[in-house]
């Protein structure tokens, strides 16, 4: 992969940022440090906030339209990613006024299965590419299968950064690399899927990193950040999604562009789900409050946001009996 163009403007100061290795380890390391303790205990006051009983509703349904609903196993079928599209499509099918989830992510083979079932329903197709989970392939591998997902049909790739390229300080290399990834987003028609850059936060050892690789990968186009793969260990966790929505909310500030945040693995409970919602609205605002700037990536998560729901709807909690195992 060599150096490309910027996929969105930015202010000519940060457009020379990403001029050479020198000026963008310069910016990266001109950001503000993240305060550990100030973070840790600002994420940890957030959970403890309660939602309201009137709100709670909202923002379980809510909750439900942000669900990026995922299967990325090595034994994933054609039969189990049907079954999974058709629950994204009608989570409870007792009740028809439960909401679609926003997609279902699936490895870049099972795109045309996802995309045949999906079909007019508005739920999005996404895909892993660049070498799912581990990023460890040739640039031009790479490459090839975040455009076999494109041409397949997703309206969406989740790709992977090189961890040890960031780690060894070569930022150019993982901005080039991002970039190139995002040209091939591209379709004949005009249109691009989405690009999510996952960073792997758990393999990033600081939150000062977690900042400079948001800002990385903002700055190289990504239309969304998220923070894991769901297969490393520390995944998604409330003071590293603190620090990602503080970046989309600064870049925003400098650029006037909105960056979507992803949080993905290990959330797997409404009440986990919705602090993550107070988060956004206190650290970001708002207008991230919307599938369209917030996901969830999640396998187990929806049906006991399902659960919550019947319980407020009915006055009964329902068993885990009574949703699918996906």
């Amino acid at each position: 992969m060599g150096a490309g163009t910027l996929l969105s403007p930015v202010p000519e100061e940060l457009s020379a940022a990403t001029g050479s290795d020198a000026a963008l380890r310069r910016f990266l390391h001109g950001l503000p440090g993240v305060d550990q303790v100030g973070a840790e205990a600002r994420a940890s006051a957030l959970a403890g906030r309660s939602v309201k009983a009137t709100a709670k509703a909202f923002a379980i349904d809510l909750a439900i339209r942000m669900v990026d609903l995922t299967t990325l196993e090595g034994a994933d079928t054609r039969g189990k990613v049907r079954a999974l599209s058709t629950k994204a499509m009608r989570p409870d099918p007792a009740d028809p006024t439960c909401p679609a989830v926003a997609a279902v992510c699936v490895y870049p083979d099972m795109v045309g299965t996802a995309r045949a079932t999906l079909a007019g329903s508005g739920v999005h197709v996404a895909s892993v590419a660049t070498a799912f989970p581990s990023g460890r392939a040739a640039p031009a591998v790479k490459l090839a299968d975040a455009r076999d997902a494109v041409q397949a049909g997703a309206d969406e790739i989740d790709m992977v950064i090189d961890r040890g390229a960031f780690l060894s300080g070569r930022y150019l290399e993982v901005l080039d690399q991002i970039v190139a990834v995002g040209e091939v987003c591209g379709r004949p028609d005009g249109t691009r899927a989405h690009l999510k850059v996952i960073c792997e936060t758990g393999e990033l050892q600081t939150y000062d990193n977690v900042r400079r690789v948001s800002w990385l990968a903002m700055l190289a186009g990504a239309d969304f950040i998220k923070t894991s793969t769901g297969k490393v260990q520390p995944a998604a966790t409330l003071p590293v999604t603190l620090v990602m929505l503080e970046a989309v909310r600064d870049f925003r500030f400098a650029t006037g562009r909105q960056v979507g945040v992803k949080p993905a693995g290990g959330i797997r409970t409404t009440k986990e789900a919705l602090a993550y919602l107070v988060m956004v609205n206190e650290v970001a605002g708002t207008d991230w409050l919307d599938p369209d700037l917030f996901r969830f990536g999640a396998s187990s998560l929806l049906n006991d946001l399902l659960m919550q729901r019947m319980r407020m709807t009915t006055g009964r909690y329902s068993s885990p009996d009574y949703v699918t195992v996906d």
